[in-house]
């Protein structure tokens, strides 16, 4: 039996394996100049007919360890379709045991995106002809930092910002930006043909590639946590920060959204920006109009279960959402998913998975055009 994860994305270490008994203990590596560390992403060969227990023996010192609970592993044969495996957390050791039916199956923490399927993504969209690509600067690493134009600029036209994959291991958010962009260059759905009449969409589908790439959870390739750098984003500590706010500061904002995924929630769900100073009445009702709406079109989010709310005044001025509704007086909105499962609408099989990552990203077009008259 062996053990890979020399590959994009991919995160593991070999603590030990016992051919004779199946035994295997696996330890998840530390971002790249960082503490934190719960991605994980490996290839186990040669175990076909075999079962197998698989230990992540340091689990439980993992950045999010309430994250484990109810938590299954995602594994697939052909790296297309993700399925989850029954998983034990118990002492600090997260643990599946598996029986291969093939000689080679990947587990991953929830379904990669990897960078040539970024790739892909961009390039196909430059090819409509509503889309332009720009390159905006370059990530720690030196990798470009791709931003789609997706409409023609024009003064009269509200811009709506929508970036996603700040913490790379929360692959979801890049899943939720294919299905949000097939749906919106889709030509003959009704809701882009009205969104694009009304406004220009700026699009990073990723802004942290070197962390991806490394297999990291939530720092850069310098060891920053991108969504802790938006009050002072500096050139050589948080470069895809910096050139994309530059950007904002050239473009001006109506509407931020900015996708990520929760370790511990099982839930779909928003957080806003009410702590700001100067919060007022009419972007709380924006926000709930938002809200109310994207819940009306699709019974995958809700606004039960969510982070406690700021007090006034005491928003973290470091992180996107509530810098970018302080800076450009805009609504605001950083949406959540989870690596478990949907709680409301639970799927054994396949858990919170990309395909429904897709599907929440395309139906996110309903409430933005709902919003956009009022934005």
């Amino acid at each position: 039996m062996k053990i890979s994860s020399n590959f994009d994305s991919g995160n593991i270490e070999v603590a030990q394996i016992d051919e004779k008994k199946n035994t295997i203990k696996l330890k998840i590596r530390k971002d790249t100049n960082s503490d934190f560390f719960q991605w994980f992403h490996f290839r186990l060969t040669g175990a076909a007919g075999r079962h197998c227990k698989i230990s992540i023996i340091n689990a439980g010192k993992s950045s999010y360890p309430g994250g484990w609970k109810d938590y299954n592993i995602c594994a697939s044969y052909d790296r297309e379709e993700w399925f989850r495996v029954p998983t034990s957390f118990r002492r600090g050791v997260l643990s599946v045991d598996f029986k291969p039916t093939h000689n080679a199956v990947y587990f991953a923490y929830f379904a990669p995106y990897s960078y040539e399927r970024h790739l892909d993504l961009v390039h196909n969209a430059q090819m409509s002809d509503h889309v332009s690509m720009e390159v905006i600067g370059q990530t720690f690493e030196k990798r470009d930092i791709e931003m789609l134009v997706v409409g023609k600029p024009r003064r009269n036209k509200k811009k709506v910002w929508v970036i996603a994959r700040q913490h790379p291991g929360e692959s979801m958010a890049e899943w939720f930006m294919e299905g949000f962009l097939s749906r919106l260059l889709d030509e003959d759905d009704p809701v882009s043909k009205a969104l694009l009449q009304k406004c220009v969409f700026y699009v990073v589908p990723n802004m942290n590639i070197d962390g991806s790439i490394a297999g990291n959870l939530r720092a850069s390739a310098s060891g920053a946590n991108l969504n802790r750098e938006w009050r002072r984003p500096s050139k050589r500590r948080s470069p895809e920060v910096f050139y994309v706010r530059n950007k904002m500061d050239e473009t001006g904002i109506d509407l931020a959204l900015d996708v990520h995924g929760d370790e511990e929630l099982p839930y779909n769900f928003v957080a806003a920006s009410e702590g700001i100073p100067g919060y007022t009445e009419e972007l709380a009702q924006k926000e709930a109009g938002f809200i109310q709406h994207w819940m009306d079109v699709c019974p995958d989010f809700q606004d039960t279960y969510k982070y406690p709310l700021d007090a006034p005044g005491k928003a973290d001025m470091r992180i996107c959402t509530p810098q970018l509704a302080y800076r450009y007086g805009c609504l605001a909105l950083t949406i959540e998913m989870p690596f478990k499962d949907n709680a409301d609408l639970p799927d054994k099989k396949y858990g919170w998975s990309d395909e429904r990552s897709r599907q929440l990203g395309a139906s996110v077009l309903q409430p933005v055009l709902h919003i956009l008259d009022e934005l």
